[in-house]
């Protein structure tokens, strides 16, 4: 069994006083839960997805709230110019519910991913009892790659997606041209990729890379870690180094990032950076978890998360904290209608404007996973400029967007 990388004592020094975590599995887990619960009030809808560890006394603060400290912010206030304090909260971004220099977030990240590298899709599937799978397999037959197309998956370390996109295209459409690069910014994750893609078919084949690279920042390239080294008995795969190559202008066709665009320090960046690389008529596709529709399940939803899974990570994985900042950072995540709205600032257009739906791409609808439901929340007059931009999977728990470059 492979050794757990340990977090880095900063880290766990940080979660230790913000109370909750999770996973692309632990979305789903509470999903299992849920799902029984659901079924009664929404026929035969899956439910999955995640919240926080410590039972919160009283409602759990909404990402705003968690944001600041209000002794910190009107001390700060009180001493310096507004202009000093606009400055300094600029430079300030979010780490779960807590609040940290923007230089400090990729650290921190890279440390929870590299703990839980090992075990992370089996925590995905313990905690979600493989219901992230039908919504990955969802997400790739809804884009239906193929063609020849290149795909870039961001964040797509351990290459489930990327190795459903190729299957996909050989199965669907007798495609064995489509290629993905698989890029992320942790090596960890890409060395369990690696393995995955080394029992495949498309391993040693022009079909599938592996990269380092930050999706804040594709034009440049990032100091690739020399190989383990190995000893005449090593158990360890036989694996390639890694490479680190930056991707050029309008070179790809397809953009997809699941499970990962919450972890980035700036998701503002990420978005241009995908408008950037993509070729015009390309599409960026985003799955990722969003917030559950029906109001009463969301909160039942909320406290099965923040109690279940640090607990079920320390249990699994032996790594309760790891699992406390995912969730934290689930909860922090912008709601569906403004993370559309983000995509269209970057430059994209939505599904359902004039320009997507020409080529192709009309307003998305309820996915048989469990869009809407009878007992969701009726969208907000407000809300309506973005509305069949995005799709809820399992009434909301995770969702779909897509956007595209004209």
């Amino acid at each position: 069994m492979a050794l757990r990388s340990p977090l880095s004592s900063s880290v766990r020094s940080l979660l230790a006083s913000s109370g909750p975590s999770t996973s692309s599995a632990g979305a789903a887990a509470a999903a299992a839960a849920a799902a029984s619960a659901s079924s009664r009030a929404t026929a035969a809808r899956m439910t999955v997805r995640s919240y926080s560890d410590r039972p919160p006394s009283g409602p759990i603060p909404p990402p705003h709230a968690a944001s600041s400290s209000p002794s910190a912010s009107s001390s700060s206030s009180a001493s310096t110019p507004s202009s000093s304090a606009s400055s300094s909260a600029s430079d300030q971004t979010h780490f779960g519910f807590k609040t940290i220099p923007s230089s400090e977030k990729e650290t921190l990240v890279g440390s929870v991913f590299s703990s839980v590298a090992s075990k992370y899709d089996v925590m995905n599937d313990a905690m979600s009892l493989g219901i992230h799978r039908l919504w990955k397999d969802h997400f790739v037959q809804k884009l239906d790659p193929r063609g020849g197309i290149k795909v870039l998956d961001v964040a797509g370390g351990t290459g489930d997606i990327a190795l459903r996109i190729l299957d996909h295209a050989r199965t669907a459409h007798y495609d064995r041209e489509t290629s993905v690069t698989v890029l992320d910014i942790n090596p960890s994750m890409l060395v369990e990729g690696q393995k995955r893609f080394k029992q495949s078919m498309y391993w040693n084949t022009p079909q599938v890379s592996f990269q380092l690279g930050n999706a804040e920042n594709l034009a440049a390239t990032m100091d690739v870690p020399p190989l383990p080294a190995r000893g005449p008995n090593s158990k360890q795969p036989l694996l390639p180094q890694l490479e680190s190559k930056p991707i050029a202008d309008q070179s790809i066709d397809l953009y997809t990032i699941a499970f990962g665009i919450r972890n980035c320090t700036h998701i503002d960046r990420v978005l241009q950076e995908a408008y950037r690389v993509l070729k015009p008529g390309g599409v960026f596709a985003c799955l990722e978890f969003g917030k559950v529709t029906v109001p009463l399940l969301a909160q039942i939803y909320r406290q099965y998360s923040f109690n279940f899974i640090p607990p079920l990570g320390q249990l699994l994985a032996g790594d309760r904290e790891s699992y406390q900042y995912l969730i934290e950072s689930i909860e922090r995540f912008p709601t569906q209608p403004n993370f559309a709205r983000m995509i269209r600032d970057a430059g994209f257009h939505l599904p359902g404007s004039p320009a997507a739906t020409s080529l192709g791409f009309p307003a998305i609808q309820s996915s048989l996973l469990g869009g809407g439901g009878p007992a969701a929340a009726a969208p907000r007059d407000e809300d309506r400029d973005v509305l069949g931009a995005w799709e809820d999977l399992s009434l909301g728990i995770a969702s779909i967007w897509m956007g595209v470059k004209v």
